[in-house]
């Protein structure tokens, strides 16, 4: 990789590759990219080729393809597919280094399902999961779930022995619950700070749970200034250490392509002139439409972090994370 020379202003748009010697960017949830949305049942060749294609362009050396909770025979069809075309492609081979199954084993309480179809969500169990792991053809490198809709924790250590990271998301575990889980292989907090209610208890909750766990959990973070404000995420880093700290754009079809209307998994979304992917009642916020090349700039000049920093919580840590 070679380092290219751009213009702050085109870099904050997102619209300029952005590499620097020996980075690779892992981003280990998108659900899709530049109007292709990986989330649906009939996925084209053409659409995941130009997905992967944008992705290179925008820095990002690798990606877990991320599906959302819904009903299990949907995200069968949706992973089957997406495992098809990519075996045609050799371009989505080196780009989509695995899947991330996030739902439907998740919180069903509003706040905590956050985009995701209540209707769909259920609490874990083997039968469904070895179905999800079938599905995916051994590609699935990271579930996220809720641990105390996990009973016994019987899915998270099962997955955990068959490689595959858990993380705890959408979820509302009780400390002890977090810890147990822990205990029984997870290892990893999806997108800490969001994926909860507006309003919370203002010590005991879930946020400051999963900073409590900082030295036993990898913990995950959206760096768009939307999902958390910048002086609360600086906090957070403080707290979490850039150690413990991966960054993550969860990324829908809309990323790279501005205002407009666009979906996700059914989802009408609409992307306003903030760039922010919210739901149709404009209640919660739907994934995101930032970039890498928008999460180096917001890195250095909303976060203060170091080109090593960087490459430290893009590249070196999702890496360890999910074994690649």
């Amino acid at each position: 990789m070679r380092p290219f020379e751009f213009c702050a202003e085109a870099l904050a748009c997102g619209t300029v590759p952005i590499h620097y010697h020996h980075m690779k960017p892992l981003d280990i949830q998108v659900n899709g990219y530049a109007g292709t949305d990986f989330n649906r049942n009939d996925l084209t060749a053409e659409a995941l080729h130009h997905a992967c294609k944008c992705l290179v362009e925008d820095g990002c050396d690798q990606i877990l393809a991320t599906f959302i909770t819904d009903t299990i025979q949907n995200l069968e069809l949706r992973m089957r597919r997406l495992i098809e075309l990519r075996a045609q492609d050799s371009l989505a081979q080196e780009v989509i280094a695995g899947i991330h199954i996030e739902g439907p084993f998740i919180h069903p309480e509003k706040g905590y399902v956050g985009a995701h179809p209540a209707h769909a969500v259920k609490p874990a169990n083997l039968e469904d999961t070895k179905r999800l792991l079938d599905a995916a053809d051994g590609m699935t490198r990271l579930m996220t779930l809720a641990p105390e809709h996990d009973e016994n924790f019987h899915v998270t250590e099962f997955l955990a022995n068959n490689g595959v990271t858990v993380s705890a998301g959408h979820c509302n575990p009780t400390l002890h619950q977090l810890e147990a889980a822990i205990g029984h292989g997870l290892s990893m907090f999806t997108h800490v700070g969001n994926g909860c209610p507006m309003q919370m208890h203002r010590h005991d909750n879930i946020i400051q749970r999963a900073l409590a766990l900082r030295d036993r959990l990898w913990l995950c973070f959206i760096p768009d200034g939307v999902h958390i404000e910048f002086f609360a995420l600086q906090n957070y880093l403080r707290c979490a250490g850039l150690e413990r700290t991966i960054f993550v754009t969860d990324a829908i079809s809309a990323a790279r392509l501005g205002p407009g209307k666009y979906t996700l998994a059914g989802w009408d979304i609409l992307i306003g002139e903030d760039l922010v992917a919210r739901s149709p009642d404009g209640s919660h916020f739907v994934g995101s439409t930032v970039t890498i090349p928008r999460i180096m700039t917001n890195g250095q000049q909303s976060l203060g972090l170091s080109k090593s920093d960087l490459a430290q919580v893009l590249d070196t840590n999702p890496r360890k994370a999910i074994g690649l």
